[in-house]
């Protein structure tokens, strides 16, 4: 009896070992990650989701990592939570695209002080709440669970097991990604600065031509008004193609946006 607890032990070490690491990356990736690592989520789902995504990620990489505890050296500790967390934060762009677009659609709209706050713990202006829920309400109904399987396993073709990485590879990696992350925010707000440009250029005109008309309180309502409608008819395209970009990206992490 002893015998074959020492034989299934053995056989299964390989396997310990290998979770165990795979744990370490993905317990701090997922207190970044957009929809499962929000303020919101508590620490015991979290933990809970790190551990079933720990289960499904290692079938994946199980060839992979060490093959017994005798092997795991010191630097695996500090490795594996830094590129989790690394992961993580590159994936939390994604919601600050969303936060950065709502804010510059709102400061453009004159709707920085509506729908503010309250829904999501990170203070945001105007559409920022409801841009931020949307998506990560679209990504969970197109099966974001399954796409963070593959992402996270992927990442191990090129951030392997116990391997710090590269300062200037990870460095290069974020500033690109943040670089890109601004640009995509910029462009989703696009329709929203347009019609804040015309709106403005269409104020000063009417304002040089006839200067005893109050038109503060004429445009104040249009452009208000405006904002409202052009959320609703923009809303859906602004959030498929962040969606587009999103899974462009979950299917090669490596690549960036």
């Amino acid at each position: 009896m002893l015998d074959a607890i020492i034989e299934i032990n053995a056989a299964l070490e390989p396997v310990f070992v290998t979770a165990f690491l795979v744990f370490l990356r993905i317990g701090a990736a997922m207190s970044l990650l957009p929809g499962f690592g929000e303020q919101s989520v508590p620490m015991r789902i979290k933990l809970g989701l790190a551990l079933a995504f720990t289960a499904l990620v290692l079938p994946l990489v199980s060839p992979l990592g060490p093959g017994s505890w005798s092997e795991i050296e010191m630097d695996y500790f500090l490795t594996e939570p830094l590129i989790g967390l690394a992961i993580g934060l590159f994936f939390r762009l994604f919601i600050i695209v969303l936060q950065l677009a709502g804010v510059m659609a709102a400061q453009a709209t004159s709707l920085s002080q509506i729908f503010g706050g309250g829904a999501t713990p990170d203070p945001m202006p105007a559409f920022g709440n409801a841009l931020v829920i949307g998506g990560i309400a679209l990504t969970m109904s197109a099966g974001l669970h399954v796409q963070y399987v593959y992402a996270l396993a992927s990442t191990y073709g090129f951030l392997p097991f116990g391997v710090f990485p590269d300062p200037n590879d990870l460095t290069a990696w974020g500033v690109t990604g943040i670089t890109r992350a601004f640009a995509l925010a910029f462009q989703l707000a696009m329709p929203f600065l347009i019609a804040s440009t015309i709106y403005n250029l269409a104020l000063g005109a009417i304002n040089r031509a006839m200067p005893q008309l109050m038109v503060a309180f004429v445009g104040a309502p249009a452009i208000t008004f405006g904002g409202l409608a052009l959320l609703f008819l923009t809303a859906p395209v602004i959030l498929l193609i962040w969606q587009s970009v999103f899974e462009k990206v979950l299917q090669n992490p490596a690549g960036g946006f």
